[in-house]
């Protein structure tokens, strides 16, 4: 992907999310159909699939050799990073969405060759608009966040986690994650991988772990963390596999070593 048509392909992208987030709003109130997929708590409506169709319609129209890798089921048959691929989440959040009708996003991460290219986190309801474009820096509606902070110590941190991580969840250590709590400075839960990346990217929460994240939740996420100077691992501290769901720590680097020794465990 050449640096010319990175930033043809960014300029359209971003138009399509904001065409995206003016259908959501335009038809959020409308009688939905609401579907379960994995369990009672997955929740999928009909406008997630219809928000994915659209954005898969228009990278097929204009961009015919990408390849794309969705959550709701008109994304391609992946099984390598090789190309241009189009790693999309129409809306992140839809249990927010269902129950709050806000405090959900539209996450679009844009590969070429395994490299995050593009990233754009859109919160819909709020109007905020976080991007970032490889070797340039991350954006929050075209304001420049700065590096995160250096000084950051655990102890000062705010860590957002899904409430069920500290309650008998048998993939990790309880116990570990239960002085997490209790050492950090206070702990969140959002409920959006995507904004909960786009936070840390922020710097307005230090670190984030989830015990099963698919590509879709952090494809985005992880550019706009790394253009701040942040880091994306596994929960175990090994690379992230865009091809797989994971246990996924992003986090600033000051408290990565602490985080993935001390207190993350997974079993």
């Amino acid at each position: 992907m050449g640096l010319t048509s990175r930033d043809s392909i960014f300029e359209q992208a971003k138009e399509w999310v904001y065409e995206a987030g003016e259908n959501i709003r335009s038809n959020m109130y409308n009688q939905l159909t609401i579907e379960t997929k994995s369990n009672a708590n997955d929740l999928v409506t009909e406008l997630d699939k219809k928000i994915e169709k659209f954005f898969a319609e228009k990278i097929r129209g204009l961009y015919s050799n990408h390849r794309i890798i969705g959550e709701e089921g008109y994304g391609d048959d992946v099984h390598s990073l090789e190309g241009t691929i189009w790693i999309i989440d129409p809306i992140d959040g839809t249990m927010n969405f269902v129950h709050q009708k806000r405090n959900f996003a539209i996450s679009v991460g844009i590969y070429h060759d395994g490299i995050g290219q593009i990233g754009i986190i859109y919160d819909v309801m709020d109007d905020v608009l976080y991007t970032a474009v490889k070797g340039e820096g991350a954006y929050k509606n075209n304001q420049k966040l700065p590096q995160l902070n250096k000084d950051v110590v655990l102890e000062k941190s705010i860590i957002a986690m899904n409430s069920y991580i500290g309650f008998n969840d048998q993939r990790i250590n309880t116990d570990k994650i239960k002085e997490l709590i209790a050492v950090s400075r206070g702990t969140r839960s959002y409920g959006s991988a995507a904004l909960e990346f786009a936070f840390v990217a922020e710097g307005i929460i230090d670190a984030y772990v989830s015990l099963s994240l698919a590509p879709w939740d952090i494809a985005a996420g992880m550019i706009l963390v790394e253009e701040v100077g942040g880091i994306t691992t596994t929960a175990q501290g090994d690379k992230v596999n865009l091809l797989e769901k994971s246990p996924i720590l992003t986090c600033n680097q000051e408290i990565f070593t602490t985080l993935t020794k001390d207190y993350i465990e997974i079993k």
